[in-house]
């Protein structure tokens, strides 16, 4: 981020040259601090390397990705029998329904297994975009309550927005994790705001049973959309500031567990 100079002229013939001198510099500091941007994609931000910048606003196009599928059941409530898979495509086609007006995209539309670089790559071909990676969640039984993970800048606002409306579409939460900054190959590696949702516990009895609920599935839906076209009215507005910048390396699959 760049703090605002007050630059005041003292006259004579030195006062160009040093005022010159100043913008260059603040040129090269923006230019350093915004890291390799990469062809833009049109709209209000195209795609950047780092994600170093303000989240979209004025944004038509989301990406929903259906997390894993095919041969990665992901996680299976051993309460209600329910895997992952099954609901996060059910999931990412209500959110599309929600979602009129925009150009939704879905990751994955039927049982299939794609790989989470390719996942990366399919996104990385829409400029003006955001991605929402939908999940369901696994741990200790007396944890409960939606995730948000983001990683890049540029995807604090709508990270931000998306687990308000999660934690108000949701009854009680319990020991969960809330939001956080977490470096994944669906938060880092995609070149557009990209952030990763878990709509809850599968291991949890009684969120496991309530995410059993075709009605509550669609009032988590419609939340995570309602968040989606805030952050495309109001960008970054009312979430708060802008986390430091990391000028991480590109995650990889031996980083960590996803």
């Amino acid at each position: 981020m760049l703090a605002r100079a007050s630059m005041e002229r003292h006259g004579g013939s030195m006062a160009f040259p040093i005022k010159s001198t100043l913008v260059l510099a603040a040129i090269s500091l923006l230019a350093s601090c915004s890291g390799p941007t990469l062809a833009q994609g049109g709209g209000s931000y195209g795609r950047d390397y780092w994600g170093h910048r303000p989240g979209p606003k004025g944004f038509k196009t989301v990406i929903i990705d259906a997390g894993h599928g095919g041969k990665d059941p992901g996680a299976i409530s051993r309460h209600t029998g329910q895997k992952e898979k099954d609901l996060t495509l059910e999931m990412a086609g209500r959110i599309r329904k929600e979602l009129g007006g925009f150009k939704t995209i879905l990751l994955r539309s039927n049982d299939s297994f794609v790989d989470l670089d390719d996942r990366v790559k399919f996104a990385n071909r829409y400029g003006d975009a955001v991605l929402v990676s939908m999940h369901f969640n696994s741990g200790p039984a007396h944890v409960r309550g939606p995730e948000t993970y983001y990683w890049r800048v540029d995807s604090h606002g709508l990270a931000v927005r998306l687990q308000r409306a999660m934690e108000n579409a949701s009854p009680s939460e319990s020991a969960n994790r809330g939001l956080v900054r977490r470096r994944l190959r669906l938060t880092r590696n995609p070149e557009i705001p990209c952030v990763l949702i878990e709509g809850g516990y599968l291991s949890n009895a009684g969120e496991s049973k309530l995410i059993q609920s075709p009605a509550y599935r669609q009032k988590l839906a419609s939340a995570i959309a309602g968040a989606i076209r805030s952050q495309s009215a109001n960008g970054d507005a009312g979430t708060g500031p802008l986390p430091k910048p990391i000028n991480a390396p590109m995650s990889r699959p031996t980083d960590a567990k996803e």
